[in-house]
């Protein structure tokens, strides 16, 4: 035993080479992946059979991880449903779940691949990891078995969870994460008992991971960020794209300027279900997007992002998001208020019927305070401001307070609130601001043709989202997108 003077240089050194190993940024990589899809059956098919599809599509991932890996990523994400994806019932998704333990047992399927059991999945992830000496998060498939003692247990006798792993880049299971907001049409899964807070420490940062529909609720998006204080989430999904607020890059570029936040969204790419658009998202702003409609193709993105964002000198100041909205007199309310629907939720809206001036509608609690002026009013489109405060109920049930600056597809003010993704209309000018009961508020700008406008806005501390450039590109929306997590 060496005498503890000679210990306290080798400590020193020790911490010194974490120090070291630490980095300020890394360089993150998201894959927008085509899932090739099974065949639609109600009987499951052979375990052979489920692997042979599964590798197909691990084929394409790993030659995305490979690639990433050569252009300097510390870590990818890749989507949901992406290795196997969808057409399920509980019965046919069985044959390509596996047993997937809890990460404390300290394993590297890639050097011990039968510890628990066949994993041939995670062994191939694991590998790609290793091999690559690169972080990889990926969505398969849990099996858990259960029995008559446990009252919840199915009557197959065993869980079924949607789930997310990542492997560290020495190929070891880090992270395991149940999905706990399963979105309709996922009858193939169970429900946790729980929701679960996953996260990981990394030399680039405090990491969580949750799945898709999870990130429209408290639990455990928000937890992660406000209570677990993760640098950066990592967000395997599976979204179909609905203007004029939930389309992928549009939401997922506000949720992550609203809670302050690293985002590696990955998205599966389906245009037959509108599903596209994935990115690297930071508190300031999209670092890098796609979105498209067009083609079949996959697409690899990577940006540099800040470890502990934060800390960062770019990251923007804390918002009172009803501060300024509060403070101010009621501007002017015309003739031209009219009930919209968007996504099934009645909005109170207003029109703007000149080039620019100063505009408030209200609904029940939630004034929105509009002021803007148009490079030109075109006499062929038409701009309303809108206000919703009420409890959504299609497709999931949440609270939400939203003010909007948007386009109606057309002049016919009926069609007000229906999906349009171009505009001619530049603004010179906007303000936007409401008197939200919430300090989780998601902002965003979404330009003609489904872009996103990083570093041409911003939100001021006292709540107000404005145009940082004279003449913008013409618009679809200024959104603040609030959620009131307490009244869901």
């Amino acid at each position: 035993m060496l005498p503890s003077q000679a210990l306290l240089p080798t400590v020193v050194f020790a911490l010194t080479a974490l120090q070291t190993l630490a980095s300020d940024t890394f360089r993150a990589a998201v894959y927008e992946h085509a899932v090739i899809l099974p065949d639609p059956t109600q009987e499951p098919v052979s375990p052979s059979d489920a692997l042979a599809l599964m590798n197909k599509n691990m084929d394409v991932l790993e030659g995305a991880i490979k690639e990433a890996a050569r252009q300097g990523a510390h870590i990818i994400v890749t989507p949901e449903d992406g290795i196997y994806g969808w057409r399920f019932t509980r019965e046919s998704i069985y044959p390509y779940l596996e047993d997937i333990p809890d990460p404390v047992v300290n394993w590297i399927p890639c050097t011990d691949p039968s510890r628990f059991g066949p994993a041939p999945v995670q062994e191939r992830l694991s590998c790609m990891a290793r091999n690559n000496s690169i972080y990889v998060a990926a969505n398969i498939g849990d099996k858990k078995p259960c029995d008559s003692s446990d009252p919840s247990c199915p009557r197959d006798g065993r869980y079924q969870y949607n789930t997310d792993v990542v492997f560290d880049a020495q190929g070891k299971l880090v992270a395991r994460y149940h999905k706990y907001n399963l979105f309709e049409g996922e009858s193939q899964f169970n429900y946790p008992k729980e929701p679960e807070a996953v996260t990981f420490e990394t030399p680039f940062g405090k990491f969580g991971i949750f799945t898709c529909f999870d990130i429209l609720f408290y639990e455990p998006a928000v937890v992660l960020v406000s209570k677990m204080q993760v640098d950066t989430v990592l967000f395997p999904t599976a979204w179909m794209n609905v203007l004029p607020f939930l389309t992928a890059v549009q939401f997922h570029s506000a949720w992550a300027m609203g809670m302050r936040v690293n985002l590696l969204s990955a998205n599966t790419h389906n245009t037959s279900m509108a599903m596209t658009g994935s990115g690297i998202y930071a508190p300031a702003g999209a670092r890098t997007y796609s979105y498209n409609m067009k083609t079949e193709d996959g697409h690899l993105l990577i940006a540099e992002l800040d470890a502990h964002p934060r800390l960062s000198p770019a990251s923007p100041p804390a918002v009172s998001w009803n501060s300024y909205a509060l403070s101010v007199e009621r501007f002017s309310q015309n003739d031209h208020e009219f009930t919209g629907i968007v996504f099934e939720d009645p909005f109170t809206f207003t029109e703007l019927t000149k080039p620019g001036g100063n505009l408030t509608v209200c609904q029940k609690d939630l004034c929105c305070h509009l002021s803007y002026k148009m490079a030109e009013k075109r006499a062929d489109e038409v701009y309303v401001l809108g206000a919703f405060d009420g409890l959504h109920v299609i497709e999931g049930q949440y609270y939400l307070q939203i003010c909007t600056l948007l386009k109606c597809p057309s002049t016919n003010l009926s069609m007000c609130g229906q999906p349009v993704e171009t505009a001619q209309t530049e603004f010179e000018m906007f303000s936007l601001s409401g008197t939200f009961g919430t300090s989780y508020v998601f902002p965003e700008v979404l330009y003609s043709r489904i872009q996103l406008a990083p570093g041409e806005f911003q939100v001021l501390n006292d709540g107000r989202l404005i145009n940082r450039n004279t003449t913008s590109k013409p618009v679809l929306s200024v959104t603040l997108f609030g959620r009131w997590y307490e009244k869901d």
